[in-house]
């Protein structure tokens, strides 16, 4: 018998969990720990912060569903690490913290064969000094909470210009190393959208401010991709796209304050400027838990399975730009000193960014942080999951499954408005994930024919298909496991 046990619940988590409980005998026990209730599926915050869904749209209670099948759910929050065990036990364990129910501030070891952690990111809105949401007019869409409380502010924002005001509104990146640019970017043309509908495009002056060195960089180092029958960069679309909404944009720059009001910002020329709103929704920088590990003697190992995030299979040896390559990517997110430990998703350290590294004349970093979101998540987590099944079933170690992000392909569909007949949607394809400049040398390290763009109501209908199809296979339907990750 063998104890696997998931750190979070998110897509990682709840994809691991799911392919580990179908395909083990109930011999095997498959345990989830995450502080979270409920399972959320977050492309679609995005809509609940423009008022076009509800929060009960988009999430469902975990603990029914993991009871029904057959997987042991706790509701805690991961503490410590010990690898090892310690002076009582051998078994490697987990410490956890209930945060709900009748075992609420007890903590408990949660031992294990394996261990896969999908705690994702921590959302650092403290690295921003005055970034909190629903604090200063800044708000987040980054989970469904924050989602709801962006649009009760949007709203009454609207309905103020429908009075006659004036107003202004900043949506972007919170801080010079913020990631998931794409989701600011589908909720900023989501919100044009929505002003349009409600009569006060006209009265409202819509900016975007990032840390991308250029439109469309999207933390990936940009792309040259295919679009109709034509060949254009991935900053020239999305130019074209706020140039046809009219919203205008600030780029390199790195956000270090908020005030009432008031963003503050460093460009990458050196300059120090801020921009005034009366709404903003700014992605945060994401960084690790911040959590510990021991040893059997209870000495502190924590930079044998932490690097900020956790370590995996990836280079990490220091190196400029130039000599950066796409076998510094990890395969199998086993971490190098403890086989038995994982980390698919945004949960593992990656080896460098994929942007080109900047900083402003000030010696600032001003530069997007690598994404993991979304498809690659799912994907690592499904590969790190038939990894352990295979080790389980063969008696042997087994990591026949691999998928770095150098040679594996991601769909994107950014929602750019809501409606079944007035909505559009961007979607874009890319492969790889990492640029293989080397592979792909006169294509900025991407195979064109599997890397490109399309605008349109099919977009929209797209996605809202995959809210309903991915949503239909978290609860584990009938044949969920048909539909791919």
């Amino acid at each position: 018998m063998s104890r696997i046990v998931v750190l979070g619940a998110g897509i990682s988590g709840h994809v691991a969990a799911s392919h580990l409980r179908r395909k083990l005998s109930k011999k095997h026990t498959v345990t989830v720990v995450s502080p979270n209730g409920n399972y959320q599926w977050i492309p679609s915050n995005i809509w609940v912060g423009i008022g076009r869904m509800k929060s009960k749209d988009i999430l469902f209670p975990l603990a029914p569903l993991y009871k029904k099948k057959g997987i042991e759910f706790k509701q805690a929050k991961v503490l410590t690490f010990h690898p090892e065990g310690d002076t009582e036990t051998n078994m490697p364990f987990i410490t956890a913290e209930y945060v709900a129910g009748e075992k609420k501030g007890s903590t408990e070891k949660v031992t294990y064969d394996y261990l896969i952690n999908a705690t994702g990111p921590k959302l650092a809105f403290d690295m921003t000094e005055g970034l909190k949401p629903a604090t200063n007019k800044t708000y987040s869409v980054c989970t469904y909470t924050h989602a709801t409380e962006a649009w009760i502010a949007l709203e009454t924002l609207i309905q103020r210009v429908k009075q006659g005001e004036k107003a202004k509104i900043l949506i972007g990146t919170g801080h010079a190393k913020s990631t998931c640019q794409g989701a600011a970017f589908e909720y900023i043309l989501n919100v044009e959208q929505e002003l349009r509908r409600h009569g006060v495009r006209d009265s409202i002056e819509l900016t975007w401010i990032a840390n991308e060195p250029k439109l469309g960089d999207f933390g990936m180092d940009g792309m040259l991709l295919s679009y109709g029958n034509n060949i254009m960069k991935s900053s020239e679309m999305v130019e074209m796209v706020f140039e046809d909404r009219g919203i205008k944009w600030i780029i390199g720059a790195g956000v270090n304050k908020i005030e009432d009001g008031v963003a503050h910002y460093e460009t990458l020329d050196g300059e120090y400027k801020s921009e005034t709103y009366d709404f903003a929704m700014l992605i945060p920088a994401f960084s690790g838990h911040g959590f510990k590990a021991y040893d059997k003697n209870d000495k502190d190992i924590t930079e044998k399975l932490f690097k900020g995030f956790m370590i995996v299979d990836a280079d990490y040896t220091p190196k400029p730009y130039e000599e950066w390559s796409v076998q510094d990517w990890p395969e199998t997110y086993q971490n190098p000193s403890y086989p038995n430990i994982f980390a698919p998703g945004i949960a593992f350290a990656p080896p460098h960014a994929i942007s080109k590294p900047r900083v402003s004349k000030n010696g600032t970093p001003i530069s997007p942080s690598p994404p993991r979101t979304g498809m690659p998540s799912g994907i690592t987590a499904k590969l790190v999951a038939d990894n352990i099944i295979d080790t389980i079933k063969k008696n042997k170690p087994s990591l026949h499954h691999k998928g770095s992000m150098g040679n594996m392909g991601a769909a994107c569909i950014a929602s750019s408005g809501y409606g079944i007949t007035k909505g559009s949607g961007i979607s874009i394809t890319t492969f790889p994930i990492v640029p293989d400049y080397k592979k792909y040398p006169d294509t900025h390290g991407r195979k064109l024919g599997k890397t490109f763009g399309e605008i349109g109501l099919a977009g929209h209908w797209l996605k809202l298909a995959l809210h309903h199809a991915f949503l239909y296979k978290a609860k584990m339907r009938p044949f969920w496991w048909l539909i791919p990750e």
